[in-house]
This record gives C-alpha cells, sequence and structure tokens, in this order.
C-alpha cells in the first residue's frame, strides 16, 4: 500500500513541531528557577541595603551584622563602599549604586545589586549614606569577617589570620557564633587564636594555654605585653614567650640550613664542569667563571626573544645555555689549552686573560649595566612551612636542579662510551692512549661538557641574581675551592664539598660577614689540604697516585 506524499510531509512537520515544543518547554523549565533566583537575590540585597538607609546608626550597625551573616558575595563590595563613602541611593527611584569615582559633578555610578554600569549621575540626585567613627572601626573588622563566610578556604584562613590582635568587644560575639560554624580546622584554629589574644588583654590566663606554642608575630606581641604585667597571667606569658622562643631558634636553624643548601646547590652547580675539566686534563681554567656569565646571559636573552612569556622562555635557556657555552668552550679548548698542555701556569694566564676578554665583549655587545631575568610566576612566591619558617620557590626549583644535573652526568660518566674514556683518561692517560682512545678528542668533548654545565650554572642564577658581565668572577674562586675540598675530578666529593660550604658560609656569615665567612673558609681548607693532599674523595689509578 503506498503512503501519500502529503501524509508523510505532514507527519514530518508534526514531529518538528513536536520537538520544538518540547525543546521551548524544557527552557522554559530551566528559565524559571534560574530567574526566580536571580530575583530573589536582587529582593533579598534590597532589604539588606534599605536596613543601612536609615537615622539610628545603632540600626545600622545591625544592618552590618546581617549582611556578614547573609554570606551574600557581594557583601564585601557593598561594605568597602560604604566604608569609603561611595555606597549612595538615588533620590528618586530608591536604587543603590556604588559611585566608582567621585570627581567633578557628574560620577560614573555601578548598581549595587547587579554590578551593571550605569553611566553618570549627578551628585545632586544621590544621597550618601553616612556612618560614623564606631561604625568605620566595626566595618574595617567586618571586611575581615566577610571572607570568613563568602571567600574559599584560603581566603577564609588568609581572614581569619588577619583577625589575630584586632578583635573588640562588638567583634568577639560574631567571631565566636562564626568559630561554631566553622568547619576548617586551620581556620577554627586562627579563630581561637584571634579570640584567646582578645580574651588574653581582658586578663583571662587560660588563653594563655591557647597561645601557647604559637609563632605567628602578632600573637607574641600580645604575650610580649602581658608579660610585661604582674600576676599569675604575666608568669604564664613569660613561659610561654621562652617556650615560643625555642621553637624559633629551631625554625631560624632550619631556614639557615635550607638557604645553605641553596647555596651549595648553586657551588655544586659551578664546580661540577670545573671538576670534570680539571680531573681530566689538569687544566686550572680562569675562564670558568665567565662560560657561567654567559649561560646566565643566555637565559636573560631568552626572555628578551619571548615577552610575555618568562615560563616558556626559562625552560628553553636550559638547552640554549648549555649549548652557547659549550661551544665557547670548545673555542677556547682549540685555540689556547691545545697549545699549553703540560705547562699549567701558562694555561692559567692565557685563560685568565680569555676571562677578561669575554667580559669585555659582553660588555660591549649587550651593556655593563647589570640585567634582571623576571621569574616565572610558578617560581615566584614561597612554601609556608609555618608563621615563622617558608622557603622559597626559587631557591627550591634551583636545587631541583642542581639534583637533576648531578644525577644526569653521573649516568653520563657511568653509562656512556663516553663516560668510560673520561674515566680511563683521567686515571692513566698514556695507557688509555695505548688501548686505542683518542685523548684528544676525549679532551674535547669533555671541555665542552664541562662548559656546557657551567652555562646551566648561569642558567639557575640568573633566578637568584642580575646578570651582569662580572657574575663570573664571585664564584671562580669557590669553585676551585669545592674542586680541591672534594677531590679533583670526583663529582661525588664536589657535591659533598659544594653543599657543605654553602651550608658553612651561611652560619658564618650572621656573626662574622660574608668577607670574613669566605676568608675562614678558606683558612679551613687550607688546614684540611695539609691532612688530605688529595681531598675528601681522592682520586684512584696511577695518574693519581703519581
Amino acid at each position: 500500500m503506498r503512503i501519500p506524499c502529503t501524509f508523510l510531509g505532514h507527519a514530518r512537520w508534526h514531529a518538528a513541531m513536536t520537538r520544538i515544543v518540547s525543546l521551548g518547554l524544557l527552557c522554559l523549565l530551566i528559565a524559571i528557577p534560574v530567574a526566580a533566583t536571580a530575583q530573589d537575590d536582587v529582593d533579598n540585597g534590597q532589604a539588606l541595603l534599605e536596613a543601612l538607609d536609615v537615622r539610628s546608626f545603632q540600626d545600622k550597625a545591625e544592618a552590618i551584622n546581617a549582611i556578614i551573616e547573609s554570606e551574600d558575595e557581594r557583601a564585601n563590595d557593598w561594605l568597602q563602599a560604604l566604608l569609603d563613602g561611595d555606597l549612595q541611593r538615588h533620590k528618586d527611584d530608591g536604587r543603590f549604586v556604588i559611585v566608582t569615582d567621585n570627581v567633578g559633578r557628574e560620577w560614573p555610578v555601578i548598581d549595587a545589586l547587579s554590578g551593571d554600569d550605569l553611566g553618570e549621575m549627578s551628585r545632586r540626585d544621590l544621597a550618601r549614606i553616612n556612618i560614623n567613627n564606631a561604625l568605620r572601626r566595626q566595618l574595617r573588622s567586618a571586611l575581615s569577617m566577610v571572607e570568613l563566610y563568602t571567600g574559599d578556604r584560603d581566603e577564609r584562613r588568609e581572614a581569619a589570620k588577619g583577625l589575630i590582635g584586632k578583635v573588640d568587644d562588638e567583634l568577639s560575639d560574631s567571631l565566636a557564633s562564626r568559630l561554631e560554624n566553622e568547619s576548617d580546622e586551620d581556620v577554627r584554629h586562627r579563630l581561637n587564636q584571634a579570640l584567646a589574644v582578645y580574651r588574653l588583654e581582658q586578663g583571662d590566663i587560660d588563653a594563655v594555654e591557647t597561645l601557647a606554642g604559637s609563632l605567628n608575630s602578632d600573637v607574641r606581641v600580645a604575650l610580649t605585653r602581658a608579660a610585661d604585667g604582674e600576676g599569675a597571667v604575666a608568669d604564664a606569658a613569660q613561659a610561654a614567650l621562652a617556650d615560643i622562643e625555642q621553637t624559633l631558634k629551631l625554625n631560624r636553624g632550619a631556614e639557615t640550613l635550607y638557604f645553605g643548601l641553596s647555596m651549595g646547590s648553586v657551588l655544586v652547580l659551578a664546580a661540577i664542569g670545573l671538576a670534570i675539566t680539571f680531573g681530566v686534563m689538569g687544566v686550572i681554567n680562569m675562564a670558568h667563571g665567565e662560560l657561567i656569565m654567559l649561560g646566565a646571559y643566555s637565559s636573560w636573552m631568552m626572555q628578551q626573544l619571548l615577552p610575555g612569556y618568562p615560563g616558556i622562555a626559562v625552560l628553553l635557556s636550559i638547552p640554549v645555555g648549555f649549548l652557547v657555552s659549550a661551544l665557547v668552550g670548545v673555542v677556547i679548548e682549540r685555540s689556547v689549552i691545545q697549545h699549553l698542555k703540560g705547562r699549567p701556569l701558562e694555561t692559567l694566564l692565557a685563560t685568565f686573560g680569555v676571562s677578561l676578554i669575554l667580559q669585555q665583549l659582553v660588555r660591549t655587545v649587550v651593556s655593563p649595566l647589570n640585567r634582571s631575568v623576571t621569574t616565572p610566576e610558578w617560581m615566584s612566591g614561597s612554601v609556608a612551612i609555618n608563621d615563622a619558617l617558608s622557603l622559597t620557590l626559587n631557591r627550591l626549583y634551583v636545587m631541583g636542579f642542581a639534583v637533576l644535573v648531578f644525577a644526569a652526568l653521573i649516568l653520563v660518566m657511568h653509562r656512556t662510551r663516553l663516560g668510560l674514556e673520561v674515566r680511563a683518561v683521567t686515571q692513566n692517560r698514556a695507557m688509555a692512549r695505548s688501548m686505542g682512545i683518542r685523548a684528544t678528542r676525549v679532551d674535547i668533548m669533555t671541555f665542552a661538557l664541562g662548559s656546557g654545565v657551567a652555562g646551566l650554572a648561569g642558567v639557575a642564577l640568573a633566578q637568584l641574581t642580575n646578570v651582569g658581565p662580572n657574575l663570573g668572577q664571585s664564584y671562580i674562586i669557590d669553585s676551585f675551592m669545592v674542586v680541591v675540598f672534594g677531590g679533583v675530578g670526583n663529582l661525588w666529593g664536589t657535591l659533598v664539598a659544594g653543599l657543605s660550604l654553602g651550608i658553612i658560609n651561611q652560619v658564618l656569615e650572621p656573626w662574622a660577614g660574608a668577607v670574613l665567612a669566605k676568608i675562614m673558609v678558606l683558612v679551613f681548607i687550607i688546614l684540611f689540604i695539609q691532612k688530605r693532599p688529595r681531598g675528601l674523595f681522592p682520586q684512584k689509578g696511577r695518574a693519581a697516585e703519581g
């Protein structure tokens, strides 16, 4: 049986209409609750703001508390505008607005409820909601309280921390009420401290127990004030301060250790390339510091090529810094060092001249002034361990980078043919030649590797300090001390020596000064070498024994 085409057309039309109507009903069902929610927000916000527009300052104070407890996302903007005198009401239609610029006769305003831009209004058409000094004090405290209700966990933690030492009679009740409803333990801990500081100021001895062990600076100030008094509260505060001081000493020690390890990591990066070339070739390369400097300038140059992308520039500067310094190292080896083998004094003087040439070349081509390298966002800031100890991220990344470079060199030296040949030449050059190893090729590759690692040290240093033509001069002497102290040509010795000297320097500097600390370290190494001439980890092999 054939179905007429007209009937099929009507069927398709009805099906299409049915789908359109169903879709329209679905959109309507979704839009109704959304519109209702938006209308509820407007109505609730209007009621909260109308409670502020009264004559009685006491009623205004209650209205401020109501805004705080409403947990409305707009509460912070309303209270800040009220404190600044920018929350106003239109005289004709009663609309609440926030003035964004109160210069001139026509003021740009936004709708306080929706945030929509309303253009400009004459200041004669607006009425300011007045407040007195008591309300201003309440508002300053309330702005911190708002984040306890509307902020995420991190914002609530910071808001709770900011309330320590700022709680007054009016705020204490609201804070206690908020404490009962707070679920985050860290926020509760800080709120307890804020209330305890307030109670301590009222002479409550039980508050000292709550504050005991806290490293927060505002807590220590409150305990110090209480300790200056008399009676049981003062005695308890003094005992709490003594315990806190011991904890602070431990934290200061941990901070010193951290800075010492970060400084030691830089020394390891700066010295490890020198340890390789000095161990294999016996060359005292005084231009090693300038190879570090070239790596740092490579990092700066990448940021000039990629403005606005500091993170990508840092990552790309790692291979670029390695290659630039490695190529310059090969040029130095082929043009100068290969002609002076076996003549250490002449090599030292020649490489010192090369270092001066490289410094002047950078001053001429780039600039004699120091340059700064922008730290990427993911390397900025610090990790807070507690209120008295935080670890800067850039140093943490440098330490991790040093570990990765060291691990890569260990793999190269023990898992590659180049590493095997380098170790053979280091132990006995003549025997290595007789076994078919091309010592000249090994010298070139070794010098390139050591110079490239120096460039990596410069990339790391660029994140910690300014880049300048004299950057390498600050590390060349320290690098030689690390190599001699750890044992010539031994990577593990370089690692231990670099970290040790970094920590020792950091411990000595606070009470001896930077210059005297370096002198003391130098004297220590001289005395140590008298007992162990070949360092902590001496070389093995006939060449070393000779």
